[in-house]
């Protein structure tokens, strides 16, 4: 049986792999990120165990990664910085994306 520790990390990435893997490849432009950003967090809050979700869609980024003059480019891990906050019992688990060389990885920050 998993201890409570390790049950909060599984459902950390339950969410996380449900966020990147739901969105990524939604169209996004610099006058969207608000609202996807917005979607995105409440979406994956509804799921049990979820305390907090914060995405960040970094519009510098997105402006840089628009290719065509359709004014949109899909949306990437290299375009957003996500933190999130499971409670399970009495455990908190804290993760983040970050990307490493090139590819957007979840990572656990801590666990209290």
């Amino acid at each position: 049986m998993p201890t409570d520790a390790e049950q909060a990390c599984f459902e950390a990435g339950i969410k996380f792999g449900s966020l990147y893997h739901q969105f990524a490849g939604t169209p996004v432009s610099p006058a969207s990120t608000r609202s996807l950003e917005r979607a995105m967090a409440e979406a994956i809050e509804n799921q049990p165990y979820c305390a907090s979700v914060s995405v960040d869609i970094l519009d510098d980024r997105v402006e840089a990664a628009i290719g065509h003059e359709n004014g949109y480019t899909e949306l990437t891990g290299s375009l957003m910085e996500v933190e999130m906050r499971i409670e399970y019992r009495d455990r908190t688990v804290r993760t983040r994306m970050e990307m490493e060389e090139g590819y957007p990885l979840m990572k656990l920050v801590a666990v209290e």
